[in-house]
């Protein structure tokens, strides 16, 4: 136990300085900005994980090699590394419907926003352990995807209906739009691969639910949702760091050229399975 209770001590003594920085920061810049700026950092974090994703499950044309991938994946390392991936995942996604509550409908009560955005990613994180832990849930997909496509597509088409009139644009819009698509969907993809461990890492399973109708179409518009918010995210960081011209338009091509091939290779998945 005193072994245990110097552990916690000195792991206290390593975080405090931390603590302390982001709290002096906070006080100078306010928690909006460090909310803003962790936005973006999750935002790059997911685009990586997105491409590695797609590289992954594009080997399902071949489920004996899907499998083999899936097996080392299924180490207790990469498992808790997955489980990871739900801190940067769930706050992007709320901190993103907290920005477009700001921007697009003039809500302005962010210090409330903040905090609803801390208390149910706490809530999902808990969820989704839960639920890797049981590892024993059985859900329709269709069942699933119907309801989930349905809630964001009105969260879409409130914000495009707000966003008509705006003279920002059609980029911004896009990208605002997507957010808003994203909100749910992402989330939700997260909470569902988790469900059982099969759904995620069997290739039969994976491909017995890719090869209906419906899925595909919900696959196919996470993909062009999560391709066109990743590089449009990219691309605003980038412009605030580059000042050449030259290399602004030589960073979008880099990016479009990117986009492209990761969405040859999800669009050839989702036709092929």
């Amino acid at each position: 136990m005193a072994d245990a209770v110097s552990v916690v001590k000195r792991m206290n003594l390593k975080v405090q300085p931390l603590v302390e920085f982001f709290e002096r920061l906070a006080s100078i810049r306010g928690w909006p900005f460090l909310a803003s700026w962790a936005h973006r950092v999750t935002g790059v974090v997911l685009v990586v994980y997105i491409g590695f994703h797609i590289i992954t499950l594009s080997s399902l044309i071949d489920p004996v090699k899907f499998d083999a991938k899936m097996k080392i994946l299924g180490f207790v390392l990469f498992v808790f590394l997955e489980f990871l991936l739900v801190l940067p995942v769930i706050y992007h996604a709320l901190n993103g419907g907290r920005v477009i509550l700001y921007e697009v409908f003039e809500y302005r009560r962010d210090q409330m926003v903040l905090l609803w955005v801390v208390a149910l990613g706490a809530l999902y994180t808990f969820l989704l352990a839960f639920f890797m832990i049981a590892g024993n849930q059985s859900v329709s997909a269709p069942f699933f995807w119907v309801y989930t496509a349905a809630a964001a597509g009105c969260v879409t088409y409130i914000t495009v209906k707000k966003l008509r009139a705006s003279g920002a644009s059609v980029f911004w819009k896009f990208q605002r739009i997507s957010g808003a698509f994203l909100f749910l969907m992402v989330p939700a993809h997260m909470l569902f691969m988790h469900l059982n461990p099969a759904m995620g890492h069997d290739s039969q399973v994976i491909i017995a639910r890719m090869g209906n109708l419906f899925i595909k179409i919900v696959d196919l518009g996470l993909v062009a949702g999560v391709l066109y918010h990743g590089g449009y995210g990219l691309y605003s960081i980038g412009q605030d760091y580059i000042t050449s011209s030259r290399a602004k338009t030589g960073m979008l091509a880099v990016l479009i050229c990117i986009a492209l091939v990761f969405a040859w290779k999800g669009l050839k998945l989702i036709v092929l399975i």
